[in-house]
C-alpha cells in the first residue's frame, strides 16, 4: 500500500534506537524526509547512517539529525532552528525509572511530567497550526500500554502519560484541527525487544538472581503472541497512523501489545 506521504517532512524523537528508530525507518522507507533527534550524538549519527544506507529507502528521502535533549526548551529550540515546519511529528522520550512511589520526591515527578507529558504538548503546540494551514498533519505520541493497564512499579510513567492522554483526547477533537486533516493519536507499546525492556530485566535479575534471558522468557509467557514485539512492526503501525489513509483516525489510543491487554475496551 502506498501511504501517500512521500516527500513529507517528519520529526522523530528518541530515534537513535528502539521504537523511535523503528518509526523513523518505516517513514524513510515510505519516502518521508526525516529529522531524527536524540541526546547521544554518536549513537544518533550511527542511526542516521543506517537510515541513509537502508536499501529500502527511496533516494529522494532525506535524513537529518540533531543531537539534543528534546525534553528541554534549549533542545527544542535547536531542532526548530534546523527546520520549523513538519508534516509529521512522532513524540518519544525515555520512560521514567521504575520504583516505589514512596521514594519519589517532587523533582522526580516534575522530571517525569516534563519528559512524558509537557514535552509532547510543547511539540504539538509548536507544529499543529502550521499543519492545519497546509491541510495535512499527523502527530503520533509513543506512550505506553500502562496507560490502559497501569503497572505498579511504573507509577511515574502511569501518571505522566495518563496526563498526556487526557490532553490529547481534548485537543485532537477540536474542529479546527480535525477538519483540517490534522490527526493526533497515541501509540501504546506493550513489551518490545528494546534496550529499556532488557535494562528493566537486568534490574530484576540483579535483585532475584535469575538470568536476564529467563526473565525475558517469563515475560513472553504473559503475552498471547508468546513473543516480544519488534521495533520494525511498531514502526509500521506508526507509519500507517501517519498515512493519508488514516485521516479519519484521531484522538485514539492504539495498543500494540500482542494481545496482552485483557479488557474489552
Amino acid at each position: 500500500m502506498d501511504l501517500g506521504i512521500a516527500g513529507k517532512w517528519a520529526l522523530v524523537c528518541g530515534a537513535s534506537k528502539g521504537l523511535g528508530f523503528g518509526c523513523a525507518q518505516a517513514l524513510v522507507r515510505e519516502g518521508v524526509n526525516v529529522l531524527i533527534v536524540a541526546r547521544g550524538a554518536e549513537v544518533l549519527e550511527a542511526a542516521a547512517s543506517k537510515l541513509i544506507a537502508d536499501s529500502a529507502r527511496p533516494t529522494t528521502a532525506g535524513v537529518q539529525f540533531v543531537a539534543a535533549d528534546i525534553t528541554t526548551a534549549e533542545g527544542r529550540a535547536a531542532v526548530f532552528a534546523v527546520r520549523k515546519d513538519f508534516d509529521i511529528v512522532v513524540t518519544n522520550a525515555g520512560g521514567p525509572p521504575p520504583g516505589d512511589f514512596r521514594d519519589w520526591d517532587r523533582d522526580a515527578w516534575i522530571k517525569a511530567v516534563d519528559a512524558n507529558m509537557l514535552t509532547p504538548i510543547e511539540l504539538i503546540k509548536a507544529t499543529v497550526d502550521g499543519m492545519a494551514a497546509r491541510g495535512f498533519g499527523r502527530i503520533v505520541n509513543i506512550t505506553s500500554s500502562s496507560v490502559k493497564a497501569p503497572i505498579d512499579v511504573l507509577g511515574l510513567s502511569n501518571g505522566a502519560r495518563s496526563g498526556l492522554t487526557g490532553f490529547v483526547a481534548g485537543v485532537a477533537r477540536t474542529v479546527k484541527l480535525a477538519s483540517a486533516n490534522v490527526t493526533i493519536n497515541n501509540l501504546l507499546p506493550g513489551v518490545f525487544d528494546t534496550d529499556r525492556i532488557r535494562g528493566m530485566a537486568q534490574g530484576t535479575a540483579t535483585k532475584t538472581g535469575q538470568s536476564v534471558d529467563a526473565i525475558i522468557e517469563a515475560r513472553k509467557k504473559h503475552v498471547p503472541a508468546q513473543r516480544l514485539g519488534t521495533p520494525e512492526e511498531f514502526g509500521a503501525a506508526c507509519a500507517f497512523l501517519c498515512s493519508q489513509q488514516a485521516g479519519y483516525i484521531t484522538g485514539q489510543n492504539i495498543l500494540t501489545d500482542g494481545g496482552a491487554y485483557p479488557g474489552t475496551y
